[in-house]
């Protein structure tokens, strides 16, 4: 595994880029970050985001999901004051974005985030008759990813 990039982290969460193929823009980023945790009543919680290939993407889905094909964001729940992990594909952020007419690369990153830190939060929208789907899409609105 390669050598971690740090994108630069703030008191309570961290960002490591490590992957080469996609730039990140950090200070988008932790600016996001700094919103979306204040809305969700969050502002000290404590989590990694860290950016990723589609084969490292591909390695975590297969060794913790048991699917074998990489997908674009995985939340890892921490413990106690610890939120937890974010792994975002950079590669299937950027297929993704460019498949659409009207998401940047920047913006699906934004949502990819709004989607873990849900998940991080305890949300399931496998499991909760859309209460997450509605809080996110609430959430892009006021966000505008």
């Amino acid at each position: 595994m390669t050598r971690p990039i740090p994108v630069k982290a703030n008191k309570r969460y961290h960002l490591l880029n490590r992957q080469r193929k996609h730039q990140i823009d950090s200070s988008g980023v932790r600016s996001f970050l700094a919103g979306l945790v204040r809305e969700l009543g969050k502002p000290d919680a404590a989590f990694t985001v860290v950016f990723v290939t589609d084969k490292s993407m591909r390695d975590y889905n297969l060794r913790y999901r048991h699917i074998d094909k990489p997908t674009d964001v995985l939340s890892f729940r921490g413990e106690a004051e610890y939120l937890g992990d974010i792994l975002i594909s950079t590669e299937t952020a950027w297929k993704q974005a460019n498949q659409s007419r009207t998401l940047s690369f920047d913006t699906n990153i934004h949502r990819l985030l709004l989607h873990g830190i849900l998940h991080l939060s305890g949300y399931d929208h496998e499991t909760d008759n859309g209460e997450m789907r509605a809080i996110e899409r609430r959430l892009r609105r006021k966000f505008q990813c």
